[in-house]
């Protein structure tokens, strides 16, 4: 990785004026934004979505599916919020069930079968925390994505593309790759909820954004995300089609790269990348 991806730079033109991290917050859910299926119409041909996790039933916040991608065979698998009151019930505002999880496992141990790259796409504010969700292992199922993911024998191309919130996000993100659009997010606790627990009012949201550093060139400087793809100005949402195609481009790229590696040298290095999260050194003297 190029210090200039590390640091979140990024071909483009210069922002005129720096957004905040709660603006950028904003615009990560800002309702017109394109989510999963709005990239696999632009990007992909021959999409065939697969439905169900052959336990309970198809949960409509997470979609999948064969596509080809750039004259690639890939599994692509995301978040999907809604557009419109009915369409967000219908797909539980991007929120998924504990059998969205298991149908993303399934989809991704199908794609491990026929030696074939799998692309997420990461956009939810969580997983769905109901009564009905916990019953069905929520917590189970996400861990046992984890663990899935991180032994699984084909390249992993992750790009949060909205909201990535905490579990909910990263049960489809262990990937070799992690891509973050410009104005994505990316954090443990949404700001309204880090509000709310350290000041008691969610109206210290802006505050707690600030302290969580969940953009995304916080995250790359934390070598959390590998690389940051610019939007158009003004966000995604105002040229979703321009928006795609970098998206694609990055994938394509980070594709090329990952197909030369074995199955084992993959897994040995995302374990390896997910391991280095977080380390750091003591240099207080003695």
């Amino acid at each position: 990785m190029s210090d200039e991806t590390r640091s979140g730079k990024a071909a483009g033109p210069e922002d005129s004026e720096p957004l905040s991290r709660y603006e950028r917050v904003k615009l990560a859910r800002h309702p017109d934004r394109p989510f999963t299926l709005d990239y696999i119409r632009i990007l992909c041909s021959d999409w065939i979505e697969l439905h169900g996790d052959r336990k309970f039933r198809d949960d409509p916040a997470i979609v999948g599916g064969w596509a080809t991608l750039a004259g690639r065979s890939v599994m692509i698998i995301g978040h999907q919020k809604g557009r419109g009151m009915k369409e967000n019930l219908l797909r539980n505002f991007g929120s998924p069930h504990p059998e969205g999880y298991r149908k993303a496992e399934r989809l991704m141990q199908l794609a491990a079968k026929f030696g074939r790259p799998v692309v997420t796409l990461v956009d939810t504010q969580g997983a769905y925390p109901g009564i009905g969700a916990e019953e069905r292992g929520q917590a189970e199922a996400i861990a046992r994505n984890l663990q899935v993911m991180a032994g699984l024998p084909v390249p992993i191309v992750t790009v949060i593309i909205g909201e990535g919130g905490s579990g909910g996000a990263l049960g489809i993100a262990v990937a070799d790759r992690v891509l973050m659009l410009e104005n994505a997010i990316y954090s443990v606790i949404s700001p309204e909820g880090c509000a709310a627990i350290l000041w008691r009012s969610r109206d210290r949201a802006e505050d707690a954004a600030e302290a969580l550093k969940l953009t995304a060139t916080d995250l790359a400087e934390f070598a959390v995300v590998d690389e940051v793809i610019r939007e158009p100005n003004g966000g995604a949402h105002l040229d979703p089609d321009a928006t795609a195609l970098a998206v694609g481009s990055a994938v394509e790229r980070h594709l090329d790269e990952l197909v030369e590696f074995s199955g084992d040298e993959l897994i040995e290095r995302r374990r390896e990348k997910f391991y280095a999260m977080g380390r750091w050194e003591d240099t207080a003297s003695a």
